[in-house]
C-alpha cells in the first residue's frame, strides 16, 4: 500500500515531463504505478537512436560527401506509425507492450564517464556529494521482494555511478560477470558447512556491537552479513540456468541473451533491480560506440538486442511477470545522424532514444518526435530526471520524496515529474 505522502504525490501530479521548452501537459490523476521490479538493460557506448529505435530517411555513409541519415531500411512495428530499424523485427511484433521515449535529452558533456554518471544517477558529478544512482534508490525504497536475496544485482562490471553514493554500502549491489558461476564469494568451499560458516558469524558479532547504528561501519557490517546468510544452495540455486528448458535458452541467445535470462529468474527470487550490461565482449570490435569502422558490424548488436529483449518480454509475460516488471533500456547519449571521416558517428545528447517495456505502464510504441536529423526534439521533450521520476513512479516510488545526506535533504529526482501519458 502507498503511503500517504505517496499517494498525494500521485493525486497531485498534473505534468508529463517535458523539459523546459514544451508547455507542460496536465493529467487530473497520476495512477500509482503497479510495478514491482526492474530489469535495466545498460547498452554501453551511446546507442545510435537513429540506427535503432528512431529511424530516419536512408543516408549514405560512402558518398562523397556523405549524406547524413539512417544506415538501415525501417520497418512496421505493432503500433501504426511507430517504425524501427528492420535489425530489430522480433521487437517490432511487440510494439504494443514498448513505449520508446525518443525525445530524451541532456546537456553535459558528450562524454561517456560523465554522461554514465548522469543516466544511472539522474544529476552531474558535484564536487561535494556523491549521489546514488537508480538501482540504489529502489533498493532504499523497496528493499528485496525476498529476505533471502539482495535488493539490487549488477550482471556486469562495477563502477561509481552504479553504486549507492551517500545512502551507504546497504544499498549496494551485488554484482557477477559470469551468469553460470554466480557472483564470486558467494559459494562456500565444500570443507566449510554451515555449522562452520555460523560460527565463524558468531566470532565477528561482538566486533558487530561496537559499531554505532548508522554509521560507515556498521552499514558495511550489515552488508557483510546479508552477504553471509546468502552464501549457500540456496540463493546460488538462481544461477543454474541448465534448469531452464534447452528451447528457452536457445531463443534467448547468446551470453547477453543468458544475462536476460538469468534477470527474470532472479526477479521471480524476488531481487528488486536488477542491471544487465549488454556487450561485455565487445562482440563487434567496437561496442555501442560506434565510430569509423564500428558502424559496419553494429547491425551485430542490434540483432542480439532484438534477440533477447524480444526473447525476455514473451518469457515474462508467460510467466505472468511482465505487468510486475518494468523493463528499461538505457544508454549514455545517441549518435548524430551526419556520418564521421570513417564512416561512423559521433557522441550526441541533444536528443536520444531511451525504452521502456512492461511495469503495468500504458504503452505507446513511441513518445515524443526529433526532427529529421534526430538532433532535437520537436515534441515532448523528456529530461534525465523527467526519465528517472517514470521509473520511480511506475516503481511506486514518490520521485519527489527527500532523500537525507547526513542532514542534507536530497530530492530523490531533480525535479523530474513522471510521463503523464503512460500512468493514464
Amino acid at each position: 500500500m502507498l503511503m500517504p505522502s505517496r499517494r498525494r504525490f500521485f493525486q497531485l501530479s498534473g505534468a508529463a515531463a517535458l523539459g523546459s521548452a514544451a508547455p507542460r501537459a496536465t493529467a487530473a490523476l497520476l495512477k500509482p504505478g503497479r510495478a514491482e521490479h526492474c530489469i535495466f538493460i545498460w547498452l554501453g557506448g551511446g546507442m545510435a537512436q537513429i540506427d535503432t529505435f528512431d529511424p530516419k530517411a536512408l543516408g549514405d555513409a560512402k558518398s562523397k560527401p556523405s549524406k547524413a541519415g539512417s544506415y538501415y531500411p525501417s520497418i512496421e512495428t505493432a503500433v501504426p506509425g511507430v517504425r524501427v530499424t528492420e535489425h530489430l523485427s522480433q521487437t517490432a511484433r511487440l510494439m504494443e507492450r514498448i513505449t520508446v521515449c525518443r525525445t530524451v535529452n541532456h546537456r553535459v558533456i558528450d562524454e561517456h564517464a560523465f554522461a554514465t554518471n548522469l543516466v544511472h544517477t539522474g544529476r552531474t558529478l558535484s564536487g561535494n556529494v556523491i549521489y546514488p544512482s537508480i538501482g540504489s534508490i529502489v533498493a532504499y525504497e523497496r528493499g528485496a521482494a525476498n529476505p533471502e536475496v539482495p535488493a539490487y544485482m549488477l550482471i556486469g562490471y562495477p563502477n561509481v555511478s552504479r553504486g549507492p553514493g551517500f545512502l551507504g554500502a546497504k544499498s549496494g549491489f551485488v554484482y557477477l560477470t559470469d551468469t553460470e558461476s554466480g557472483p564470486a564469494g558467494f559459494t562456500r568451499p565444500d570443507d566449510v558447512s554451515p555449522e562452520r560458516a555460523a560460527a565463524r558469524a558468531g566470532l565477528l558479532e561482538p566486533l558487530r556491537r561496537r559499531f554505532p547504528v548508522g554509521s560507515a561501519p556498521w552499514e558495511y557490517q550489515e552488508a557483510q552479513s546479508d552477504a553471509l546468510r546468502m552464501a549457500g544452495p540456496g540463493f546460488m540455486r538462481n544461477f543454474q540456468l541448465s534448469d531452464e528448458p534447452g528451447s528457452l535458452r536457445q531463443r534467448y541467445g547468446g551470453e547477453f541473451g543468458q544475462r536476460c535470462l538469468l534477470a527474470r529468474r532472479l526477479v521471480q527470487a524476488g531481487v528488486r533491480f536488477i542491471e544487465v550490461s549488454h556487450n561485455l565482449n565487445f562482440i563487434n570490435g567496437a561496442g555501442w560506440d560506434t565510430h569509423n569502422n564500428g558502424q559496419l558490424q553494429q547491425h551485430v548488436l542490434i540483432r542480439e538486442l532484438d534477440t533477447a529483449f524480444s526473447a525476455l518480454i514473451e518469457d515474462l509475460e508467460r510467466q505472468r511477470l511482465l505487468d510486475r516488471t518494468l523493463i528499461v533500456i538505457g544508454t549514455e547519449f545517441g549518435r548524430p545522424a551526419a556520418f564521421d571521416g570513417g564512416g561512423g558517428r559521433g557522441h550526441q545528447g541533444t536528443a536520444f532514444s531511451l525504452v521502456l517495456a512492461g511495469g503495468g505502464l500504458n504503452h505507446l510504441g513511441a513518445y515524443g518526435a526529433t526532427d529529421d536529423l534526430c538532433k532535437l526534439p520537436v515534441e515532448s521533450p523528456v529530461g534525465i530526471p523527467d526519465f528517472h521520476a517514470t521509473i520511480h513512479a511506475a516503481l511506486g516510488i514518490d520521485p519527489a520524496k527527500e532523500l537525507l545526506d547526513g542532514s542534507r535533504p536530497v530530492p530523490i529526482t531533480d525535479g523530474g515529474v513522471p510521463i503523464a501519458r503512460l500512468f493514464s
